[in-house]
């Protein structure tokens, strides 16, 4: 039993010193480039691709887990700020490895009103060049990219503080309606 614990520990801890290694070397898409395309089911079950947001500003931001404290912030946060966001003329999409169910707790429990895609496989992730993996478990880097309405990504936000980056995104969103 104490072997048992011994091990446990050592496998956390080299959890806190290994370091976060991506996933097969996708690149992030940059300014100006086409956001890759995807088809993902949210929370109620409704499937999502990138043409259903044509002629939107989209953002769209991938994190790690749901429930955990960072992603909790993050998706209360767009939650807290989704009218500002809606009134810039953009919808928001939250994405995650999660299953659609764990969505679905998850949307419940914090109001969520908008969806959170479920990137199951990691594909979306891995296009997007978010895909990442620690001690043998995959996620999602926290990642935001802004969408413009013809489909090609505006802006890529990385390690995004989950408290500051709707209003970052809502800020540059305001100067590039107004610049375009």
């Amino acid at each position: 039993m104490r072997r048992l614990s011994l091990l446990l520990l050592l496998v956390l801890l080299l959890g806190l010193v290994v370091p976060v290694q991506a996933d097969e070397a996708s690149a992030l898409p940059s300014a100006g480039q086409p956001a890759p395309a995807f088809r993902l089911q949210d929370q109620n079950g409704k499937w999502h691709t990138p043409a259903d947001h044509q002629g939107h500003w989209v953002v769209l931001y991938f994190y790690p887990k749901d429930f955990t404290p960072g992603c909790t912030t993050e998706v209360c946060t767009f939650r807290d700020d989704i009218a500002k966001l809606r009134k810039a003329g953009a919808e928001v999409l939250g994405v995650s490895l999660d299953d659609v169910k764990s969505h679905a707790e998850f949307a419940a429990k914090y109001h969520v009103p908008f969806p959170l895609l479920s990137d199951a496989d990691g594909s979306t992730a891995q296009a997007y060049g978010v895909l990442a993996s620690k001690v043998g478990f995959k996620y999602a880097r926290r990642t935001t990219f802004l969408i413009d309405p013809q489909g090609k990504v505006a802006k890529v936000y990385q390690d995004v503080d989950p408290e500051k980056n709707s209003a970052q995104v809502l800020a540059d969103l305001t100067s590039l309606k107004a610049s375009s």
